[in-house]
């Protein structure tokens, strides 16, 4: 997608308020200024921040239409948890749930949080010890965190209580699907998983994994 892709671009396609759009303005400022004492974000990403990442980000609520609670997994920068949370903003009942262990990372997620006044929540903890969180979610989200086993070993307790993953992916996940097999068929827990692969509408290359439980 073309680098002039900016946020009028954005707000034409997904058809959000101004109000949206100033949530993510914020994020999207306060991005940059942490950035350039941290390891966030570097100057090619946050030119990029709208067809990137925020687009990239937000598809999942089409993924996951009414869906409300959130569990981001590794939020790092905000992606996809922050946008979700700009996004949803407005919607009663909506919460996001950000999980960073890294103290200057889960601090750069409360102070967007704050500023923006969004429904969500920082949880500074290790994804092992968040476990199945403040559950059960409607969602779990993961965006360049680990290889797909492991992100449903991460992800687990929060599928195993009616979650559905959605999990952003790039071309190889033709291996990582084959490197997951045993994970899906749930290795010794006996809950198995469905896993389909959906494409990404803001990068040709990408794609989107959900996993579900099998019925």
């Amino acid at each position: 997608m073309s680098q002039s892709y900016g946020p009028a671009e954005f707000q034409r396609d997904l058809g959000v308020s101004r109000e949206t759009m100033e949530r993510l303005e914020i994020h999207r400022r306060l991005l940059g200024e942490w950035s350039e004492r941290m390891n966030l974000v570097g100057p090619r990403e946050l030119e990029a921040y709208w067809p990137r990442h925020a687009l990239d980000c937000a598809q999942l609520l089409r993924l996951a239409p009414g869906a409300k609670r959130w569990a981001d997994l590794g939020s790092g920068a905000g992606f996809p948890g922050l946008v979700i949370a700009c996004l949803l903003a407005h919607e009663p009942g909506a919460s996001i749930h950000l999980v960073e262990s890294t103290g200057k990372k889960a601090a750069f997620l409360q102070a967007v949080t704050t500023e923006a006044d969004l429904p969500a929540k920082v949880f500074r903890q290790r994804i092992e010890d968040f476990g199945a969180g403040e559950g059960p979610y409607d969602v779990v989200t993961a965006r360049a965190l680990a290889p797909l086993p492991r992100l449903i070993a991460y992800a687990k307790p929060i599928l195993d209580r009616g979650a559905q993953g959605l999990f952003h992916k790039g071309a190889d996940i033709d291996a990582e699907l084959a490197a997951a097999t045993n994970a899906l068929q749930g290795g010794a827990s006996g809950v198995s998983y469905r896993a389909d692969v959906l494409e990404s509408l803001s990068d040709p290359r990408g794609r989107i994994v959900r996993i579900s439980k099998a019925p």
